[in-house]
C-alpha cells in the first residue's frame, strides 16, 4: 500500500535521487555503522524485505524500536525506569555493532594477509 502510494507520485524515484551522503565515509573512505540504512529503508518502502536485509540488516529492528519509542511516548507502555526501552536499545545496539563488525571483516578482514 505504501509502495503503491509512493510510486504513484514518483516519490520513490525522487527519494532515491536525494539520499543524504555519509560524512564519515566522505572523510575517511570507510563505511560507518549506519551506512546502508537509507537504501535499506527505500527497499522496505518498495516492499523488498530481502533486499532491505541484505543492504542493512539492523534496519527493521531499528525502525521497530523507533516505532516502539513513539508508542511508549504516547501510551506510556514502559515503567518509569524504562527497562524495556533500555533492553531493546542494548539489543539493537549490539545488532548494529555485530553487523558492522561482520561487514568490515568481510570487506577488510582478508586484506591483512
Amino acid at each position: 500500500m505504501i509502495s503503491a502510494f509512493c510510486s504513484q507520485f514518483g516519490f520513490i524515484h525522487w527519494l532515491q535521487g536525494h539520499l543524504l551522503p555519509c560524512p564519515f565515509k566522505y572523510l575517511t573512505g570507510i563505511d560507518c555503522p549506519g551506512c546502508g540504512f537509507q537504501r535499506s529503508v527505500m527497499a522496505l518502502i518498495q516492499g523488498d524485505f530481502q533486499k532491505s536485509f541484505i543492504l542493512y540488516p539492523p534496519a527493521i529492528p531499528l525502525i521497530l524500536f523507533f516505532l516502539y519509542g513513539i508508542a511508549d511516548r504516547l501510551f506510556k507502555l514502559d515503567n518509569e525506569k524504562a527497562v524495556i526501552k533500555k533492553t531493546v536499545f542494548m539489543i539493537n545496539g549490539s545488532f548494529v555493532l555485530i553487523s558492522y563488525f561482520l561487514k568490515m571483516w568481510h570487506l577488510y578482514g582478508h586484506a591483512a594477509y
